[in-house]
């Protein structure tokens, strides 16, 4: 599980912190030719495996018109998504989710690999797919390469980070058919190596959230990265190697 001192950094940050921002527009660029286009599918019906507070899912209701059914472990979250009035909340496993089979149109999970044993993210998968129907969309992101991990990592509980490969074999293994697997936030990779594995060493620094308010002319120039990344994954170019992976697949019908 994350700490749970985490939800109050990502409650205050997640609506104008630049990496929140950035990371939405990566994602709607790569979601949106997807679920737009052509599928055999529609979509209307969707779970949110670890929805932490909420807030996403609402992201996804009002650019996608999609009908959110957020879940996550930890009460902390979600009492934060209460109060801002997030619908169908529940809390659940992320690995037992309580719906039956074929329940949903569409799965996604942002953010809550990292935090599942090694070994363990093969049945989460499953579990996923299970609630999917046939034709439904598999939506995962989550943190890469263990080379990243930072004092961030250590406060929030990360358990474990993933390669493309890792997270293909793991799809694989429940026949997932892969629609787009890329790499993302990779303009900022160098600055976060430096700062991960030079500065943070040197300094000593203890585990901390990285999810806090900067600069206002830091903010928009770390958000013009992402923003830029969300372009060119949106005109399909996949990025060889970054900070996030995201994969989208689709349950064959």
């Amino acid at each position: 599980m994350m700490n749970p001192a985490e939800f109050a950094n990502i409650a205050q940050c997640e609506r104008e912190f630049w990496w929140y921002r950035g990371m939405e527009q990566i994602l709607f660029g790569i979601l949106d030719p997807i679920v737009k286009g052509q599928r055999s599918r529609a979509i209307a019906r969707v779970v949110e495996a670890g929805c932490g507070t909420g807030y996403m899912a609402t992201r996804l209701e009002e650019r996608y018109g999609w009908r959110m059914f957020p879940t996550d472990l930890q009460h902390e979250g979600l009492l934060y998504g209460l109060q801002q009035g997030v619908q169908r909340m529940a809390q659940a496993e992320i690995g037992a989710l309580p719906f039956a089979d074929n329940s949903f149109d569409a799965a996604v999970s942002f953010d809550v690999m990292v935090y599942v044993p090694r070994g363990r993210e093969e049945p989460i998968i499953g579990e996923l797919f299970r609630v999917i129907a046939p034709g439904g969309l598999l939506v995962l992101r989550t943190a890469a390469l263990e080379i990243l991990r930072s004092r961030h990592a250590a406060f929030t509980g990360e358990l474990q980070r993933f390669t493309k490969s890792q997270l293909l074999k793991a799809a694989a293994a429940h026949g997932v058919k892969v629609l787009r697997c890329t790499y993302a936030n990779t303009l900022l990779m160098p600055i976060a190596l430096t700062k991960f594995r030079v500065i943070e060493p040197l300094l000593g620094s203890g585990a901390s959230s990285g999810v806090e308010p900067v600069a206002p002319w830091l903010d928009r120039l770390l958000f013009r990265a992402l923003d830029l990344e969300a372009r060119q994954l949106g005109a399909g170019r996949d990025l060889p190697i970054g900070q996030s992976l995201i994969l989208i697949g689709e349950k064959n019908a």
